[in-house]
């Protein structure tokens, strides 16, 4: 338990608690506001005290390291084990804590085996200066049976001083006021399985491996999304399809590799082609002469055989009907004419024939010439055909060092996603496992279970007519402890679960040896609850601490002092700690001054 909070400065309001309820008043002035009343009278920052004394880190922005407090040394005076300790720590050198034991406990350095700080003087002849962290080493040891930390980092997920006295000391700003189960709204679900479980007397080491199963998923999906990066993301849906472009990758380098190795590298090749270019142009322009002469040979075969000559009988039975006796000159001269047509007749016909023989020569020597034109450039083509230029060559080696870089990473990925699907495989086959240690770990405490379940039940059904519930279930993702009573949606329901759930940790871990011997609830915990339900929680906690034997510590406004819903011969005046806090005054509150 603590048995006095001080200060080595005189405004600081010395406060001295006894064993069970201890109320810690704050006087609100009137008009003043909550903010003011908090900030002036001190009563949560009394809850950051204890944990200051206890161990927390101290943060260059918080009020003990602030320039109003820092050359404050604050001194606890708190029992560990049965060794009544003097715990002093300031906010100028927080790395270390000074301890000191009683006069009837003896020396309190060979009891906890405490390490002094190098070079550092003890601030009195009993007392000793000690390492922050070995100091919250010692009172996870002492306080919750936690091993001391030796470095061993095998077991990252374990339970820490800090995680479990969270539970003991619920902080405001941190918003521990809002989940049975954790202490703080961000808080890491394997902090909260592993403290929980711990706490109420669980295997935590399932819980911790429930985290690493986690902790391997997260990293799976982190390389799955790396696998998926790149140019060749979009082909990495699955195995199969990897397969299947690598497959084709693959093959494609094969034939590229074979082509490459039937490759010659012909000197002059661009030349080579344009000369090949030149002869099909010229063979073109051939054909097309040898179309045009043919057509030419066919219009001269055709005039050809409409030629013949005039039929000069006709004119001359023309004259003898028309009574018309034709001279012998005029006759004759008939004749001539008719001799005359014929021969002109004759010589057309004979230069008809010279130009179509003229014609069918040109074809044939075109012919002849397109022979030897095809050839040659035959010979071009299949030289051509068998190699390329050096640039092509090159490109070629190119392109296959390409697709070979390919498909080295395509079979790299591959073989991490078949990997990444193996580990898959595995941690749901551990998940699995784990799924049934946590049942049998459940089942095998079941009495313990049992107790843990009918500890809150009782508790709830003190406060409200029907009684609450606390499950403790096995998932697939471990633990889930989940507490509910009738009406929870409201705020003031919500803040006597967490009442139920603390006070069931208090008694359970109490009777179990894993308590440091107190409980403290910050007034904000009433925040919203009736006057009367607030009433049945502190009388209810004065009895419970008093009957399993630890103490409660709670601090609370004047002006929302439950009045009504006590039985008879209760008096909660009677659990106020002298002195009383005020807000009225600048030196009414804790340190006996006001800053920012």
């Amino acid at each position: 338990m603590i048995h006095q909070v001080s200060a080595d400065h005189e405004p600081f309001k010395t406060l001295t608690f006894g064993p069970g309820l201890n109320v810690i008043l704050a006087d609100k002035s009137r008009g003043a506001g909550d903010r003011q009343s908090r900030n002036g009278a001190g009563k949560t920052s009394f809850v950051e005290l204890v944990h200051f004394l206890c161990g927390a880190d101290a943060k260059p922005a918080g009020i003990f390291r602030s320039a109003a407090l820092q050359d404050w040394t604050f001194t606890a005076l708190i029992d560990v084990d049965e060794s009544r300790l003097s715990v002093s720590r300031s906010g100028s050198t927080p790395s270390r804590v000074y301890v000191a034991g009683d006069d009837t406990n003896g020396p309190v350095a060979p009891k906890l085996q405490l390490s002094l700080v190098p070079d550092e003087a003890p601030q009195s002849a009993a007392q000793q200066a000690i390492p922050n962290t070995q100091w919250k080493d010692t009172l996870g040891a002492r306080w919750f049976g936690l091993p001391v930390d030796d470095g061993d980092d095998t077991r990252k997920f374990r339970p820490t001083l800090r995680s479990l006295f969270s539970f003991v000391a619920r902080r405001q700003e941190n918003g521990s006021f809002q989940d049975p189960v954790k202490h703080t709204p961000m808080q890491p679900l394997w902090v909260q399985q592993v403290a929980v479980s711990y706490l109420i007397g669980l295997d935590w080491t399932i819980s911790s491996h429930f985290q690493e199963c986690r902790t391997r998923e997260k990293s799976i999906k982190e390389l799955r999304k790396a696998a998926r990066s790149g140019e060749l993301g979009r082909l990495l849906g699955n195995v199969a399809e990897l397969r299947t472009s690598l497959t084709v990758a693959e093959d494609r380098a094969n034939r590229l590799r074979r082509q490459l190795s039937n490759f010659q590298v012909v000197p002059q090749y661009q030349e080579l082609e344009r000369e090949a270019s030149e002869l099909t142009g010229r063979i073109e322009a051939l054909n097309v002469e040898n179309i045009i002469d043919r057509d030419l040979i066919r219009e001269f075969r055709a005039s050809l055989a409409k030629e013949s000559t005039p039929d000069f009988q006709d004119l001359a039975k023309l004259y003898h009907e028309t009574g018309i006796v034709l001279p012998n000159l005029a006759r004759r001269r008939v004749e001539e004419v008719e001799r005359f047509h014929e021969a002109v007749v004759e010589n057309r016909r004979s230069h008809l024939d010279s130009e179509i023989k003229s014609a069918e020569n040109r074809i044939v020597k075109r012919d002849r010439l397109i022979d030897e034109l095809d050839q040659r450039r035959g010979q071009l083509m299949s030289l051509l055909e068998s190699g390329g230029a050096l640039e092509h060559y090159t490109g070629l080696h190119e392109e296959l060092a390409r697709i070979e870089a390919d498909v080295e990473i395509m079979r790299q990925k591959r073989s991490m996603i078949e990997e990444l699907d193996t580990m898959k495989n595995e941690l749901n086959l551990e998940r699995a496992r784990l799924f049934q240690a946590l049942r049998d770990d459940i089942h095998g405490r079941e009495e313990f279970v049992r107790e843990i379940i009918l500890t809150f039940e009782a508790l709830s059904q003190s406060l409200y007519e029907r009684a609450g519930s606390l499950t403790i279930s096995e998932t697939l993702n471990g633990p889930l402890i989940n507490v509910h009573i009738a009406a929870d949606r409201s705020k003031g329901i919500t803040n006597m679960q967490i009442f139920c759930f603390d006070f069931m940790l208090a008694e359970i871990c109490t009777r179990y040896g894993r308590w440091p011997g107190f409980l403290i609830h910050d007034s904000h915990l009433f925040d919203g609850v009736d006057e009367r339900q607030v009433a049945k929680a502190l009388q209810l906690g004065a009895q419970r601490a008093t009957s399993v034997g630890f103490q409660y510590i709670v601090t609370l406004n004047s002006d929302s002092m439950p009045t009504d819903g006590f039985t008879d011969g209760f008096d909660l005046r009677d659990y106020v700690v002298e002195p009383r806090l005020t807000d009225a005054t600048e030196t009414g509150g804790l340190f006996g001054l006001r800053f920012n």
